[in-house]
């Protein structure tokens, strides 16, 4: 279809399409998308429904069946979106192009497209959007060497041009954080919030910016309470609740954290998405490393959930998701079949799989076989370009727990000391003061260890007595 110059979007970017009603939908489902919220698919099939010749209507529908799991409707969505495009503005034809390599698997290409675009069209909002997600895929090439740095640049480019817009203000908040300017994200993310408290993006960065603090006490108070007005059925209701799980766990309170996985969080009660492996994975993880024990609900389902990454090419942070699903349930095939795919692309020429992916995969095998030795010799490079991978430093903190906690199981307390002492050094955290004096205890430092041990105590009184984390601090404390 011709394009029109009456009919724009919310940034003053030309629509290709004649009719009101279909613009109108379009612009609605952008401003859901942008915010987290629920809907956005519906309104840009309302928006197909009122112009089937609208472009960047199919686009952002692929995009949202995308990032649901229907990969196969994505794909004939931006088919037809190419096709239409043909008739539509040059903006309109290199968004659907860079959506097009996108939802077909090629992020470093569609990278690169909206990175080239973004300087002509500074102000088109989904691209922007995309860029994030695929920032945080860590799809570059060999993995984004330089992130979160690069998004933070891109973002800081374009903020002139953005000004006061809420949807700008979440995602630069989201860069801030990641780069430690955690004042400035939080005063982002709360500009962002007085223009829309309903933005799940910016809410998304304020829980951020409590957990790099090491304060999860305030920040479970205020996800808990702004949770309570969110559509439940936004898929990013999942990710929000598996923070609000991070902030109980962080606090000794297992049962709250496993009642949010029952919940919300548990494949089998969650729309699938694209997303929610890490959620699920990372959490059941976490709550077996911490407390020592297998939560209570079957760690198969998440297996199942992560089981086409067995066989499936995709991100490196799926990837390593993925095995922590496998090892954790015992999936000793589906763990071969990872290390298998992950060995052939390191073979042939892949630096992220041979520098990252394979010895993070190894590394969280071994250590689910009680080879912590292993472990550590398999983590502990990778650490230092964790990064990557893409994800959050939040999401990325399981892989750094499991070298900790590898160090410790394995004897090497002093590597263990120096890597909570960094952590210690940034934030607070009652967990880390827990794990320094249990290193502490076996190197001789006894009296040392006892101080903490009894301030750790005190910080995790209203925990769950009976988890095993908590019995394992009593017993060292009483030992004192």
């Amino acid at each position: 279809m011709t394009a029109t110059a009456t009919i724009r979007d919310r940034y003053g970017l030309e629509l290709s399409t004649t009719s009101p009603a279909a613009a109108e939908h379009y612009v609605e489902g952008v401003d859901l998308l942008l915010e987290q919220c629920y809907g956005p698919e519906q309104r840009f099939q309302q928006a197909v429904d009122a112009d089937e010749g609208f472009a960047l209507a199919h686009a952002a529908l692929a995009m949202t069946q995308l990032f649901k799991g229907a990969a196969a409707d994505a794909k004939t969505s931006v088919a037809e979106a190419k096709r239409l495009a043909k008739g539509a503005t040059r903006r309109e034809q290199q968004h659907v192009e860079a959506m097009s390599l996108f939802i077909n698997g090629q992020g470093p290409q569609s990278l690169a497209v909206i990175l080239e675009m973004l300087d002509e069209f500074p102000r088109d909002a989904l691209m922007m959007r995309v860029s994030n997600r695929l920032y945080m895929l860590g799809c570059s090439g060999a993995g984004v060497k330089n992130f979160p740095n690069e998004l933070y640049a891109m973002l800081n480019k374009l903020e002139p041009r953005y000004g006061k817009d809420w949807a700008f203000l979440g995602q630069y908040a989201f860069a801030h954080h990641e780069i430690g300017r955690l004042d400035e994200s939080l005063s982002l993310a709360e500009r962002s919030l007085a223009a829309r408290p309903t933005s799940g993006h910016a809410s998304h960065s304020v829980a951020h910016v409590y957990f790099e603090r090491g304060n999860a006490v305030d920040g479970g108070d205020f996800l808990g309470n702004w949770l309570k007005d969110y559509d439940r059925r936004a898929p990013f209701h999942v990710h929000l609740s598996w923070h609000q799980a991070l902030f109980e766990l962080a606090q000794g309170k297992y049962s709250d954290a496993v009642s949010l996985y029952q919940d919300v969080i548990r494949p089998t009660v969650v729309e699938k998405s694209a997303s929610s492996l890490q959620d699920s994975a990372s959490l059941m993880w976490r709550l077996r490393m911490y407390g020592g024990v297998n939560p209570p609900y079957p760690v198969e389902e998440i297996s199942e959930q992560a089981s086409p990454a067995a066989v499936t090419p995709g991100p490196a942070f799926r990837d390593a998701h993925a095995a922590l699903a496998f090892a954790a349930s015992g999936d000793e095939e589906r763990l071969a079949g990872i290390k298998t795919r992950l060995r052939e692309l390191a073979s042939n020429g892949d630096a992220l799989a041979k520098e990252i992916t394979l010895p993070l995969v190894k590394g969280i095998s071994a250590f689910a076989q009680d080879r912590y030795e292993d472990a550590a010799r398999h983590l502990e490079p990778v650490f230092p370009q964790l990064a990557r991978i893409g994800g959050s430093h939040a999401q990325r903190e399981v892989f750094e727990d499991t070298l900790l906690e590898a160090y410790i199981r394995a004897e090497q307390y002093d590597k263990a000391e120096d890597m909570l002492r960094e952590r210690l050094n940034r934030r607070t955290s009652v967990r880390d003061s827990f794990w320094l004096a249990r290193a502490k205890n076996n190197t001789g430092a006894e009296t040392e260890a006892q101080n903490t041990l009894k301030l750790v105590a005190q910080e995790w009184q209203n925990a769950d007595a009976e988890s095993p984390e908590i019995r394992a601090l009593n017993a060292l404390v009483n030992a004192g």
